[in-house]
C-alpha cells in the first residue's frame, strides 16, 4: 500500500477529536465514584473495543497473536503499562501546575519524547535530518511544540482571569519545582504509547503476512499495548474502590441520601488531594429525610461509561490507521496526535463556554495557539508527502529491531 500522508493527517485529526470529546459521556454518570466509572469505561477502552474491532478487521487474529515474536509482545505490553502510569500521574501535574500549564507541559514532553525517541533508538535519526523532507518534518515537530507553548500561555492567562475563589480552588498547591518534575515524569510515561507502537512493528508485520490489510495492521498491536494500560488502571481503580468502599457502585440500583451525601463530601476531598480535575459527574441532589432511598441509574451509568470508553479507544484506532499512511517518517504520527488533541480540546472548551468572558488578549493567544498547531500538522504532512517512498528493507529491519535494541542489559535486569 502506497503512503498517503494527507489522508494520514486527516485520520490523526479524527483520532484527536475522539480524544477531545471522549469524556463528555462521563458527565452524564450519576452517583458513582471516579474510580468506578473510569474502570467501567476502561473495560471497553482497553479490552472490549480493541478485541471486537480487531476480530472484525484482522483475519486469523488468534494465529497472528500466537505467531507474533514473544519479545515484541512483551515490550509492547510493558510500554502500555508504563503509559498507564503516565495517565494516572496527570492529576498530580494539574495539582501542582494548574490545568492549563500542567496539560501543556505534560503534552509537550509527551510530544517530544514520543516523536523523537523511536527513530533515535532505531538508528534512523541521522537519515531523517539529512534529507530535505526529514528536515521539514522535524521543523513541523518544532512548530507543534511552539503551538503547545502558545496554548499554555493562553490557558495560564485564562486561569488568571478566573474569580479569586475559583483560582485558589484550581491551583491551591501550586509548586513549579514539584510540577516540573511530575510533568516530566507524566509526559515521558505517557509517550510510552508511541514506544509500544514502535515495539509492536513485528506484530503488525505478522498480521500483514496473514492477510491483514495495511490499514488495519496495527489493530493487533493495540490489543497488546492497551492490555498493559488496562493492567495499570485496573490495579489503581480497584485500590481506590477498596480504600473508598465504592465497590457497591457496580451493582447497587439505589442508595440512601445520607450515604450519597457522605460519598459526595469524601470524593470532593479526594479530588482536592489527588489533583484529579476529571471528576465531573454531578454531585447528588439531596433532599428530604436522610434515611430515604434514591434510585441510582445503574444501566445508564454503564451505558455512558461504555460510550465514553469506546470513543476513547477510537483515538488510537484512527492513530493506528493514520500511522500506516505516513510512510517512511511515521514517527511524526505522535506529534500529529498531540497537536490534534490540543486543537480539538481547545475547540471543545470554546463550545462548552470555558473561554467566555476572557480578555481580547487571552482570546488572541488561544486563537494564535490553534493557528500554530494547525500549521504544524500542515508542515508535517507536507514533509511526509515529499518522501512517499516506502521504507527500505534496511530501514524496516532497523525499526523492527527496536524491542531488541532497547531491552535491558544483564546488569540492568539484575538491578531490577
Amino acid at each position: 500500500m502506497d503512503p498517503n500522508p494527507p489522508l494520514g493527517v486527516v485520520l490523526h485529526a479524527i483520532g484527536g477529536l475522539a480524544s477531545a470529546i471522549f469524556y463528555l459521556p462521563y458527565r452524564r454518570v450519576r452517583d458513582w465514584a471516579w474510580e468506578s466509572y473510569w474502570l467501567a469505561g476502561g473495560g471497553f477502552s482497553w479490552i472490549v473495543a480493541p478485541w471486537l474491532i480487531a476480530w472484525l478487521m484482522v483475519p486469523d487474529l488468534l494465529p497472528v497473536l500466537r505467531h507474533a515474536p514473544g519479545k515484541s509482545v512483551a515490550w509492547a505490553y510493558f510500554f502500555g503499562a508504563l503509559w498507564g502510569v503516565g495517565g494516572l500521574t496527570f492529576g498530580l501535574t494539574v495539582r501542582y501546575l494548574g490545568f492549563a500549564l500542567g496539560t501543556a507541559m505534560a503534552l509537550g514532553y509527551c510530544a517530544a519524547f514520543g516523536t523523537l525517541v523511536p527513530p533515535i533508538v532505531a538508528g534512523e535519526f541521522g537519515n531523517v535530518v539529512t534529507t530535505s523532507s526529514g528536515i521539514i518534518v522535524m521543523a513541523g515537530v518544532g512548530v507543534c511544540l511552539a503551538g503547545i507553548v502558545v496554548s499554555a500561555l493562553a490557558g495560564i492567562a485564562k486561569e488568571r482571569e478566573l474569580p479569586e475563589e475559583q483560582k485558589k480552588a484550581a491551583v491551591k498547591e501550586f509548586s513549579f519545582a514539584k510540577g516540573v518534575w511530575v510533568a516530566t515524569f507524566c509526559g515521558i510515561m505517557s509517550a510510552c504509547m508511541s514506544y509500544g507502537f514502535a515495539a509492536g512493528k513485528p506484530i503488525a508485520a505478522v498480521a500483514v503476512e496473514h492477510g491483514t490489510a495495511e490499514l488495519w495492521k496495527n489493530l493487533p498491536v493495540l490489543i497488546i499495548v492497551l492490555a498493559g494500560g488496562f493492567t495499570t488502571n485496573l490495579i489503581w481503580c480497584l485500590t481506590l474502590n477498596f480504600r473508598n468502599q465504592t465497590f457497591r457502585d457496580y451493582f447497587q440500583s439505589e442508595r440512601s441520601t445520607a450515604g450519597l451525601l457522605q460519598d459526595s463530601r469524601r470524593r470532593g476531598e479526594e479530588a482536592q488531594d489527588l489533583g484529579d480535575l476529571s471528576r465531573t459527574s454531578s454531585p447528588p441532589q439531596l433532599g428530604g429525610n436522610d434515611e430515604s432511598a434514591r434510585p441510582v441509574p445503574l444501566l445508564a451509568n454503564y451505558a455512558f461509561s461504555a460510550l465514553a470508553g469506546t470513543i476513547w479507544y477510537f483515538q488510537f484506532f484512527f492513530y493506528g490507521m493514520g500511522t500506516s499512511k505516513m510512510g517512511r517518517f511515521d514517527f511524526s504520527s505522535w506529534t500529529l496526535h498531540m497537536a490534534s488533541i490540543m486543537i480539538f480540546g481547545t475547540l471543545v472548551g470554546v463550545w462548552l463556554s470555558e473561554w467566555n468572558g476572557v480578555s481580547r488578549r487571552t482570546r488572541s493567544l488561544m486563537l494564535g495557539g490553534l493557528a500554530v498547531l494547525v500549521a504544524s500538522t500542515i508542515v508535517i504532512g507536507y514533509g511526509n508527502s515529499l518522501n512517499k517512498a516506502s521504507p527500505s528493507p534496511e530501514s524496516s529491519e532497523k525499526m523492527n529491531a527496536l524491542p531488541k535494541q532497547i531491552s535491558p542489559t544483564r546488569s540492568q535486569r539484575s538491578a531490577l
